[in-house]
C-alpha cells in the first residue's frame, strides 16, 4: 500500500480547500442569482407564475399570490389570451423551457374600460349628429306652433320644449365629451350666470315645489360662461332629479359662494335623494339616477379642472359637491 508524504497531504488539503472555496462561491454566485431573479420577478407588474412539471410552484410573485385562485382557470397556449375573472380582465400569456412553465397575467381592466369608452364615445358623438338635425327643426316648428295654437294647448307644447331642451342638452354634452373640453376665459359675471341658470331651470321642468338658493352678492370671474353654465346646470338639474324621486312634495337646492384669494369655492347641496354608488359618480356613461346618460359629473369635473379647479363629493355633507375655479 502506498503511503502518502507529508507534502502530497499538503498539497491534498490545499486542493480540498480550494474546490471548498470554489463550491461556496459558486453556491453563493447562484444564491445570488436566485435572489436576483426572484427580485426581477416581483418587480414585474403582472402576475408571474413558474410551473414545475407536475404544476406545482416552483416561483411566483406577489401580484400572482393574490390571483392563486385564477391560476386554477389558466392554461398553457400558444398564443395570448384574454380571461374574465372577478370583474377583471386579464392578459395570458405563456412558454416553456426545459422542464418549467411560466404564465403571466396582467390586469387590463382599464385598458379596456378607456377602449370601451373611446368607442362608446365616438358611437355617441356620431348619434348626436345625426340628431342633432332633426331636433333642431322640431324646436324650430314648436316654437312657431306655440304662437298658433289655441290658449289651452300651449302647455302642451311647452312640455315639447323642455322635452327637446333635455335632448339638446345630451346632445351638446356628448359632443363636447368626444371632442375635449377647451375653456375660452373672459370677464364674466355671477348675475350673468344666474340669469341663464334661471332659464334652463324653466324649461328644464319638473313636478315638485323646489326652493332655490342661490349666491345674492355679485362677483366676477376669469372664465368661459357658456362652459360654466353647462356646470351648475348639470348639478342643478341633478339635484332637481333626485329631489323627484325623493318622497317628499317639496325640496331645496342650495348654491353657496366664498373665495380664499385663490379659488372660488361653490357648494351645491340639495335635498333629494342619497347617492347610490359614490364609486360611479365620474364614471362616463354610467348614472347614478333613473335618468342620465352619464356625462354629467363627468363634463363638469373637466370643465373644473380647464378652470384650473375641481369638483369633489363632500365628505361631511354627504349631498353637496364642492367646485372650485381658479380665481
Amino acid at each position: 500500500m502506498a503511503t502518502i508524504t507529508p507534502e502530497e497531504l499538503d498539497v491534498l488539503i490545499q486542493q480540498t480547500y480550494k474546490v471548498e472555496n470554489e463550491f461556496n462561491e459558486l453556491k453563493a454566485s447562484y444564491a445570488h442569482l436566485q435572489d436576483t431573479v426572484e427580485k426581477v420577478v416581483e418587480f414585474l407588474p403582472n402576475a408571474i407564475w413558474i410551473l414545475n412539471s407536475d404544476n406545482t410552484v416552483f416561483l411566483q410573485n406577489s401580484h400572482a399570490r393574490e390571483l392563486w385562485e385564477l391560476l386554477k382557470l389558466l392554461q398553457y397556449r400558444d398564443e395570448d389570451y384574454e380571461i374574465t375573472f372577478n370583474a377583471h380582465s386579464y392578459l395570458v400569456k405563456s412558454s416553456s423551457y426545459k422542464d418549467k412553465v411560466m404564465l403571466s397575467a396582467t390586469d387590463i381592466t382599464e385598458q379596456k374600460r378607456k377602449e370601451n369608452l373611446a368607442t362608446m364615445g365616438q358611437m355617441a358623438a356620431h348619434l348626436s349628429h345625426e340628431i342633432r338635425n332633426p331636433i333642431g327643426a322640431i324646436s324650430l316648428m314648436s316654437s312657431t306652433l306655440k304662437k298658433r295654437v289655441l290658449p289651452e294647448n300651449i302647455p302642451i307644447v311647452e312640455e315639447i320644449q323642455k322635452s327637446v331642451y333635455r335632448i339638446e342638452r345630451i346632445i351638446k354634452a356628448t359632443l363636447m365629451f368626444s371632442k375635449g373640453v377647451q375653456a375660452q376665459k373672459d370677464l364674466i359675471s355671477w348675475s350673468q350666470l344666474k340669469e341663464s341658470l334661471d332659464m334652463a331651470i324653466a324649461y328644464y321642468g319638473y313636478s315638485k315645489e323646489i326652493e332655490f338658493v342661490f349666491p345674492k352678492d355679485d362677483f366676477f370671474m376669469h372664465a368661459d360662461k357658456d362652459l360654466l353654465e353647462m356646470l351648475f346646470a348639470n348639478f342643478i338639474t341633478n339635484a332637481i332629479d333626485a329631489i323627484e324621486e325623493d318622497e317628499n312634495d317639496e325640496g331645496r337646492v342650495e348654491i353657496t359662494y366664498e373665495n380664499d384669494g385663490i379659488y372660488h369655492i361653490f357648494k351645491i347641496c340639495d335635498s333629494g335623494v342619497a347617492i347610490e354608488n359614490e364609486k360611479e359618480l365620474f364614471e362616463a356613461f354610467k348614472s347614478t339616477k333613473l335618468k342620465g346618460n352619464g356625462l354629467g359629473l363627468v363634463l363638469s369635473r373637466q370643465i373644473a379642472e380647464a378652470h384650473g379647479g375641481s369638483v369633489n363629493l363632500c365628505t361631511v355633507q354627504k349631498k353637496c359637491f364642492e367646485v372650485k375655479i381658479k380665481m
